[in-house]
């Protein structure tokens, strides 16, 4: 179970990064949600990585699968995309309060880029016992169009040409 909320922040924590990683993200399903990613270590430490996952919908908590993917499983898979660039993240991990904050910067430099943040938690009642400080900006836990699959159909398959 993945329990986890949402905020539009506006700027990078100014906390010691944990990770920097920088994701490629597509879809191959928007419901149920199954997503590849690509992970390139910016820190270093971590050789390249490729994972498939699977979501089911909610939005402060969900199932979540994770399986790790070989680079030739993840090539067949990104191909299945179609046309669709990938989603290009610059996702930082913190330790914030006991609990893991993640920081992205989404598709840097392009007009509909945006910056977002993730706080998960080990609970549902530590999830409902947190106070976000002002500088995390607004909550978009709730928020139906506030999630990656529907920035992928927004920018990605909405803006296709049919044949």
């Amino acid at each position: 179970m993945e329990i986890e909320r949402k905020f539009h922040m506006l700027r990078a924590p100014e906390l010691p990064a944990r990770t920097h990683t920088r994701m490629s993200q597509s879809y191959l399903s928007l419901l149920p949600e199954v997503r590849i990613r690509r992970y390139e270590d910016l820190m270093g430490g971590a050789p390249e990585r490729w994972e498939l996952t699977i979501k089911s919908e909610g939005t402060l908590a969900r199932e979540e699968i994770n399986k790790p993917l070989t680079a030739e499983e993840y090539g067949i898979l990104l191909r299945m995309t179609g046309d669709c660039p990938p989603i290009v993240k610059d996702h930082y991990t913190y330790d914030y309060e006991g609990c893991v904050l993640e920081f992205s910067t989404v598709d840097a430099g392009l007009e509909t880029g945006f910056t977002y943040a993730e706080v998960e938690f080990p609970t549902l009642e530590a999830a409902a016992a947190f106070t976000p400080p002002e500088w995390f900006g607004e909550e978009t836990t709730e928020q139906q169009g506030f999630r990656m699959k529907s920035y992928w159909k927004k920018t990605r398959l909405d803006t296709r040409t049919a044949p």
